[in-house]
């Protein structure tokens, strides 16, 4: 009886290893991409209308189940700024966000070597840096922001692939600069990104 319940436990354990899902992946995409749909209410923002280009890139990990994390940094310059007209803003405006976001894909048992589609959320913050050039009016804010989105993700070699991206950031609430009493903008927008994936 012994050696039998030795056996089972062996076979057991066979299969729990062979059915163990892979380690978690590395991800590390630089990506390139577009704003849109921006809303605030600041006087700043008659910019916001165009879409603006973003760059900046994420790093996590992924595993073989559904369940990922990831780093990411965007920058969008020219953010507050408009190509028509007689745009006020300084050129220099800018919108940077740095944000730690979950992630929840549908498990390689699912998509084996096809394009992976996944859903991430987070928090972390959203820097907006631009001023009036008539008035002399300047925004420097650090607001808290939530990222919410999707995309997929696809290999097309071992260690290289594609993905594609897009979420909403906005920033939490409005808040009010106790130094000087003014009213801290919020803002949204969506990002629409193309990245190079390389898996380690």
């Amino acid at each position: 009886m012994t050696r039998l319940v030795r056996v089972a436990a062996l076979i057991g354990a066979g299969l729990a290893g062979s059915s163990s899902p892979a380690l978690a992946e590395i991800l590390v995409t630089p990506f390139v991409g577009k704003t849109f749909a921006a809303q605030t209410p600041h006087l700043l923002a008659e910019g916001l209308d165009t879409q603006k280009w973003v760059v900046g890139g994420s790093a996590g990990w992924l595993g073989a189940g559904v369940l990922g994390a990831e780093f990411d940094f965007g920058y969008a310059p020219r953010f507050f700024h408009s190509d028509r007209g007689f745009g006020l803003t300084d050129p220099g405006s800018n919108a940077t966000t740095f944000t730690g976001n979950a992630i929840v894909a549908v498990p390689l048992s699912v998509t084996r070597e096809s394009l992976r589609p996944y859903l991430s959320v987070g928090l972390g913050l959203l820097h907006t840096g631009a001023s009036d050039l008539a008035e002399a009016v300047a925004i420097d804010r650090n607001l808290l922001a939530v990222s919410v989105g999707g995309g997929v993700i696809g290999f097309v070699t071992a260690r290289a692939g594609v993905r594609f991206d897009l979420r909403r950031i906005s920033s939490v609430a409005s808040g009010v600069d106790t130094l000087t009493g003014a009213t801290e903008p919020s803002l949204s927008f969506w990002r629409a990104t193309f990245g190079v994936a390389l898996r380690y």
